[in-house]
């Protein structure tokens, strides 16, 4: 084999090593400095995997619907993390994802507020509201669903007796309830038995 040919053979395989995305020269993964991570791009402040992003906070502490108490009690439990659960997307049949927020206490992160906020003309209007504790709300499968754990006298937070999980649907004005399940939970010495149910679903 020549020289010429020697160096052309080596031309070809450093053009394959740098068009290869695995084992060539371009396979930068584990070589990425620190410096390099940082200065990566960030999604922007008003996105949130895909979905527009709000101050949830600020929209609470805004909100007119909401009690005085709620707001009062609405501070960071560490530095500023505030005790707040949002969650986006479509329960209201709107285009633009609708977003429920959970307000939490600090202490026990037992939910003291649910919202459903839908937006309307740019704003974002206070369509739903529960201010009894415990509450927590979601969304399934296009519907409202709200758990309210149920306490006895005495009972600790931990070992509630049972629960109510309450489904509601868009009727394209506002909320009806739909469905209403109630749960007994078997009562065990320490509390950690299975939950016995006793559905009463709503007529």
């Amino acid at each position: 084999m020549s020289a010429g040919t020697v160096v052309l053979a080596g031309s070809v395989l450093f053009m394959v090593a740098c068009s290869s995305g695995g084992a060539g020269l371009k396979d930068e993964g584990p070589a990425r400095s620190e410096a390099a991570v940082k200065a990566a791009p960030t999604p922007g402040p008003t996105r949130t995997g895909g979905f527009r992003r709000v101050d949830a906070v600020a929209l609470v502490k805004a909100d007119p619907k909401v009690s005085s108490e709620v707001k009062r009690d609405l501070k960071p439990c560490v530095g500023k993390e505030y005790p707040v659960d949002v969650t986006y997307g479509k329960v209201t049949g709107n285009t633009v994802e609708d977003v429920i927020v959970n307000v939490l206490s600090c202490a026990d992160a037992v939910g003291v507020g649910s919202y459903v906020y839908r937006s309307n003309g740019g704003r974002y209007e206070n369509v739903f509201a529960d201010e009894q504790p415990p509450v927590y709300a979601e969304i399934d499968r296009g519907d409202l669903v709200l758990t309210k754990p149920v306490y006895g006298k005495s009972e600790a937070l931990a070992y509630p007796s049972g629960e109510d999980v309450i489904t509601y649907r868009w009727n394209g004005d506002r909320f009806n309830e739909l469905d209403r399940v109630h749960t007994e939970y078997s009562n065990t010495a320490d509390g950690g038995g299975q939950p016995a149910p006793a559905v009463t679903p709503k007529n």
